[in-house]
């Protein structure tokens, strides 16, 4: 699979921002994760093509940060801070509430794809914990009744 061309010279045109091609990486691979949704190989190869890089420094910033995504996501990603903060308010008693209410267990989608749970080391709200994001949006000082409401929205 080649990158589209549009894709290419978006990645192309941000690459002239930034003092060398390896430092562009990061924004190519968001500008390819909302162009395809998924980042699986071909789309890492053809980003390190078109910057002219070593094929593994895109995949290590590809697999270490959990904002991009290598494996296809439901419409909804919830991802659950279980970082210190977060589980010692409480975060492990939501993730049971929400695989029991998904019907799913942690890295799974749900049968109609429409959520994917995953777990995060951090997602920076540990003033506001426990905390999750639902693709871009962020949901703090929760309770099994607010997630329930959150939930509930998105399924209307």
């Amino acid at each position: 699979m080649e990158l589209s061309k549009k894709l290419i010279e978006q990645i192309q045109l941000v690459a002239e921002n930034y003092p060398n091609r390896r430092s562009a990486i990061m924004p190519a691979l968001y500008l390819a994760q909302n162009r395809y949704d998924c980042l699986h190989g071909e789309v890492l190869k053809g980003i390190a093509n078109v910057l002219e890089i070593p094929e593994i420094w895109v995949f290590e910033l590809a697999t270490f940060y959990t904002m991009y995504n290598t494996e296809p996501m439901g419409k909804y990603h919830i991802q659950l801070c279980t970082n210190i903060p977060c589980q010692l308010r409480k975060a492990d008693i939501l993730k049971r509430f929400l695989e029991d209410r998904l019907h799913i267990k942690t890295g799974e989608t749900t049968l109609d794809g429409k959520f994917t749970l995953s777990t995060v080391e951090c997602i920076g709200s540990c003033d506001k914990a426990p905390a999750l994001m639902i693709n871009q949006d962020y949901h703090e000082h929760l309770d099994e009744n607010r997630v329930g409401e959150i939930l509930d929205q998105l399924n209307e």
